[in-house]
This record gives structure tokens, sequence and C-alpha cells, in this order.
């Protein structure tokens, strides 16, 4: 699978805590701590993704044109995702947000207009 498949599958298998979708499916939440633990500290045959390290999986999102949002701008329509959101934020953990209009959870079709620069 390429990267944003292999994106696609992970947010919506519900088997992580570290990233999810957020804004009705518009975006993706990373707690960044998190996230490193769980899926990029990941080794052998349940490794995900071709990194272990945050600023090349971040590489990886800006190939496929993935911009960073603001966290204000951001906020989850969801109480569920609200909540994650302000957990992660009070536990001192910081919550990336990376919006591509061709990566949205109610448009699975478009996943093949998304493509590496």
């Amino acid at each position: 699978l390429r990267f944003p498949q292999k994106l696609w599958k992970m947010l919506g298998s519900g088997k992580f805590r570290s990233i999810w979708w957020t804004e009705g499916g518009k975006c993706v939440a990373i707690n960044k701590d998190l996230f490193e633990q769980e899926v990029l500290g990941r080794e052998g045959p349940q490794q995900i993704f071709d990194t272990q390290k945050m600023r090349s999986f971040v590489r990886q999102l800006n190939a496929y044109g993935f911009t960073k949002m603001q966290q204000d701008d951001q906020r989850s329509a969801s109480l569920p995702e609200f909540l994650a959101e302000e957990a992660a934020v009070s536990a001192h953990s910081q919550v990336l947000y990376y919006y591509n209009p061709c990566f949205t959870r109610a448009q699975p079709q478009l996943l093949e207009m998304c493509l590496r620069r």
C-alpha cells in the first residue's frame, strides 16, 4: 500500500489512540508523543510506515499534499474527539492537525488523487 492508503487504513481501524479524524472527517489529528510510541516505535512485521522518526513521517505527509493546520481552527465537533483532544493538551502533548482536500473520511474515492508531489 502507498502512504495515503496506509494512513487511511490506520485511521479506520480504531486500534490507535494517537491518531484520529476531526471536523467531520476532514482533518487528521495526531498526538505527537503518543504517535511516536504507539506507531513509529513499532519494529519488524508490526511496523506500519518505513520510518521511526516523526520528522520523516511529517515529510511524507507534506510530500502527499497535506498541510498543517492551526489547533484553534480545528476543534472537533463530536464530544469524544473533543475530550480526547483536551486530554492530549492537558497532558502537555502536542496535537498536530493535517489537512488534504483529497483525504477525507466521507470520500474514500478521492484517495486515488492523493499523489506524491
